[in-house]
């Protein structure tokens, strides 16, 4: 595998794209690790926090891609009060957002790269 293939499939580019599926499974990861912070509270319970950002850092990058704004809110989620906020489900709304704007232009530019030329193989006369 190319360095620029990598690189594009790490970056979320891949063959496969964001389908609903995915985005539903990313939403629904994000939703259930913010209720189950919240319902820890401020605090949370010994390292149990951390490792539900931690799996939900995973858990996203592999349904959306890797996203730069992935990383700031797993050090967000570091901080004792803040992580009662929802900040997984706001990032990932922001990612998929931020792709789904990106999509249409990419799918511009491959469908006019793309001709498809017909003739005719006999002439009925």
């Amino acid at each position: 595998m190319d360095r620029r293939n990598w690189l594009s499939r790490l970056m979320g580019r891949s063959e496969l794209g964001l389908t609903r599926s995915r985005i539903r499974a990313a939403y629904a990861v994000a939703i259930a690790t913010d209720v189950l912070q919240f319902g820890l509270g401020p605090l949370g319970w010994a390292f149990f926090d951390e490792i539900l950002d931690v799996i939900a850092l995973i858990a996203t990058t592999r349904l959306l891609g890797f996203h730069p704004l992935l990383l700031p809110t797993f050090i967000i989620e570091m901080v004792p009060v803040i992580d009662v906020l929802p900040t997984w489900t706001g990032c990932v709304a922001l990612v998929v957002a931020m792709r789904n704007k990106q999509s249409p232009a990419m799918a511009r530019d491959a469908d006019a790269a793309v001709t498809i030329d017909v003739k005719p193989t006999r002439s009925e006369v």
